[in-house]
């Protein structure tokens, strides 16, 4: 199957919180959109990894997204290796996409830094032909994606690029909710985490606002770039 767009994310979750309205929205524009979690966030204070799991493919249908895998990378001490990069090489080589969106380059949990430079690093070593790889007893043909995205996590990064997505926020809070053990709950007896706040729920809206407002939308979602970002004329530019 080939994608347009491959999202990675170091733990399930880390997609619809960063960038869920951007793929709503581009799903809706008819790309065909998949998502591959390095790990199944078994090191997650609150729920196991086997709820993750269940809710990241609760999470994937909400968003309509093609495909949703999982490379069962060790949660919290996967490193960029030449092992870890020939299994995101593997994926890239699959689903040959044509953009690829990654983990924020620098944040508070250090395996969103790790993920985003592991997913850049292959997604440069996956044009390499001499780097073979095989998939279900299959060689793998070299590929690499055009255009490699980083989205915004916990740090209030600058972005260097940000997607309209205002109509498509309920559908990435809905595919959060999915998320029941990880988020805000008054009824929960689970221990208090930076992300299971009634604060950080309520910023999931209001920093998506504050994007918006800065393009005189409603919401907007913010995303870095590794190169510059090429138009063909200053009237693409909104």
């Amino acid at each position: 199957m080939k994608l347009d767009i491959l999202v990675f994310g170091a733990h399930p979750d880390d997609v619809e919180l960063s960038c869920g309205a951007t793929i709503a929205k581009e799903i809706s524009l008819g790309k065909t959109v998949g998502i591959v979690d390095l790990t199944r966030g078994e090191l997650g204070t609150r729920g196991t990894a086997e709820i993750r799991d269940e809710e990241a493919a609760e999470a994937a249908k909400i968003l309509g997204v093609s495909v949703r895998e999982n490379l069962r990378f060790r949660d919290g001490f996967f490193v960029n290796d030449e092992k870890h990069q020939v299994e995101v090489i593997k994926m890239i080589r699959k689903y040959q996409p044509e953009i690829v969106i990654c983990n924020a380059i620098d944040d508070r949990h250090i395996d969103h830094g790790k993920g985003s430079k592991l997913v850049s690093d292959a997604c440069f070593l996956s044009g390499l032909r001499k780097i073979e790889t095989q998939l279900d007893g299959e060689p793998q043909q070299a590929y690499r994606p055009k255009l490699v995205y980083h989205y915004i996590q916990w740090k209030n990064l600058t972005p260097d690029f940000v997607v309209d997505v205002t109509g498509f926020m309920d559908t990435k809070v809905a595919s959060l909710m999915a998320y029941k053990s990880q988020f805000y709950d008054p009824n929960s007896s689970e221990p208090v985490t930076p992300i299971a706040t009634k604060n950080f729920k309520e910023s999931i809206l209001y920093r998506a606002q504050d994007l918006g407002r800065l393009i005189n939308s409603e919401y907007a979602e913010g995303f870095t770039v590794e190169r510059y970002v090429a138009v063909n004329s200053l009237s693409d530019l909104v």
